[in-house]
C-alpha cells in the first residue's frame, strides 16, 4: 500500500510539473477528436479537463511540490518549483499568501534581506478566511528579518504585534517570546525579561535551538534584579 502511494504521488508531482504540456495536449487532442474523427464528446471531455488543469496551473501552481521541498530541506528544488509559478497575481489567496511567505523564507535563507522583507509585506497585504488569517505568523517573519537588519526597536514593534495578533504554532511563538525577553533585557526592563521567559518555558519548546537558549539564559535572569 505504500508503494503504491509512491507511485502515486510520483505521477501527481509529474503531472503538477508538467501541467502546461497537459494542457497544450488536452486541447491539441480535443480539436482532433472534434474535426478528424467528428467526435465532440471526446473533444469536450478533452476541453473540460484541459480548462480544469489551466484553473489549477493559474490558482495553485506548484506550491503542494513546493511545501513538500521545503518540509524535506531542499532548498534548490523549492526555487527551482517556485520559478514555475508565472503569475502569482493569480494564485489563490490562501495560496498566494503561502507563496510570497515562502519566497521570503528562501531570500532569507540566502541572506537576501530586502527580497525576504519585499515579499513578506506582500503576504500581510493578502486576507483569506478560508484558511484562517496568517497576520500574526507574517508579522513574525517581518520581525525575524528586522533583527537580522540590526533594527531592533521596529523589530519588538513586529513581534509585539504578532503575539498580539495570534501565533498558532507553539514553537514559533516560544521563539518569539525569547527574543523579545532577550530585547527587553537590553532595554533593561528586567522584570518584562522574567515575564517573557516565564511564558517561554510555559509552553514547553521541543525544537532544539530554543531549549539550547533556555539553557543559556537561565542563568542571566537568575541575576536580573526585579
Amino acid at each position: 500500500m505504500f508503494a503504491a502511494q509512491k507511485i502515486k504521488m510520483k505521477i501527481l508531482r509529474f503531472y503538477i510539473i508538467h501541467r502546461l504540456a497537459f494542457i497544450i495536449a488536452l486541447i491539441v487532442l480535443g480539436v482532433a477528436a472534434h474535426t478528424l474523427n467528428n467526435d465532440p464528446i471526446t473533444a469536450w471531455i478533452c476541453y473540460i479537463l484541459a480548462a480544469v488543469s489551466l484553473t489549477l496551473y493559474l490558482m495553485i501552481g506548484t506550491m503542494r511540490i513546493v511545501q513538500e521541498a521545503v518540509a524535506e530541506g531542499d532548498v534548490d528544488s523549492a526555487t527551482k518549483y517556485m520559478k514555475k509559478i508565472k503569475f502569482p497575481q493569480l494564485l489563490f489567496k490562501p495560496v498566494r499568501s503561502g507563496y510570497y511567505m515562502l519566497q521570503s523564507n528562501l531570500s532569507l535563507a540566502t541572506n537576501d534581506l530586502a527580497t525576504a522583507e519585499s515579499n513578506i509585506r506582500k503576504s500581510l497585504t493578502i486576507k483569506s478566511t478560508i484558511v484562517g488569517d496568517m497576520e500574526g505568523t507574517n508579522l513574525m517573519q517581518l520581525g525575524f528579518i528586522e533583527i537580522r537588519k540590526g533594527n531592533s526597536k521596529e523589530a519588538r514593534i513586529h513581534l509585539l504585534a504578532a503575539v498580539k495578533a495570534g501565533i498558532p504554532d507553539k514553537e514559533n511563538l516560544a521563539a518569539v517570546y525569547l527574543q523579545l525577553c532577550n530585547m527587553e533585557a537590553q532595554r533593561q526592563q528586567y522584570k518584562m525579561a522574567k515575564i517573557y521567559f516565564k511564558k517561554v518555558k510555559d509552553l514547553k519548546p521541543k525544537t532544539a535551538e530554543i531549549v539550547t537558549q533556555i539553557k543559556s539564559f537561565e542563568k542571566q535572569i537568575a541575576r536580573m534584579p526585579g
